[in-house]
């Protein structure tokens, strides 16, 4: 199963797919756009890539407050996620987002990337961190889902 991490912010948005058994996050790509509200050609790059990966449902980060509120950049994001499913029909899952972008910040610095390289790829490296939260969290939940046969319907269980 395929699935696509998103980190959505004012001008880009940061793209992770899992690897095809659902147990890595790679970075993919950064969809960059003029301005904020221009978001089709962003959401048919999406469903591009979706399409051609067949990705099965997606994980946004949501970009809670420390205090757990709802913000403006969480309202953005909440509306992004309405235009996602009525555009693609698939399911998307909000996953809390806080400090991915200091996380990749560091592990980029870590990885000796200089700080003006750093803009092009911190978003996608961004939402494979939000990814693998999610596959690291679910891992069991989906492992006991599947009986190995690739189906999904289980004809031994009652």
């Amino acid at each position: 199963m395929r699935i696509m991490g998103l980190d959505y912010g004012s001008r880009t948005v940061g793209v992770a797919m899992c690897d095809p058994l659902g147990i890595t996050a790679q970075e993919w790509e950064t969809i960059t756009r003029p301005a904020e509200n221009k978001l089709r050609r962003t959401l048919a790059r999406i469903e591009e890539l979706a399409a051609a990966y067949g990705v099965e449902k997606f994980v946004l980060g949501l970009p809670r407050n420390m205090d757990d509120s709802i913000g403006e950049r969480a309202e953005a994001t909440l509306q992004f996620c309405d235009m996602l499913k009525r555009r693609t029909g698939l399911p998307v899952i909000l996953w809390d987002e806080r400090l991915t972008t200091v996380a990749a910040d560091e592990i980029l610095s870590q990885s000796g990337v200089l700080r003006q390289d750093r803009k092009k790829v911190i978003d996608q490296v961004a939402a494979a961190i939000i990814l693998q939260e999610y596959l690291d969290q679910t891992a069991g939940e989906r492992r006991s889902d599947d009986d190995g046969t690739g189906r999904e319907d289980h004809p031994d269980r009652g």
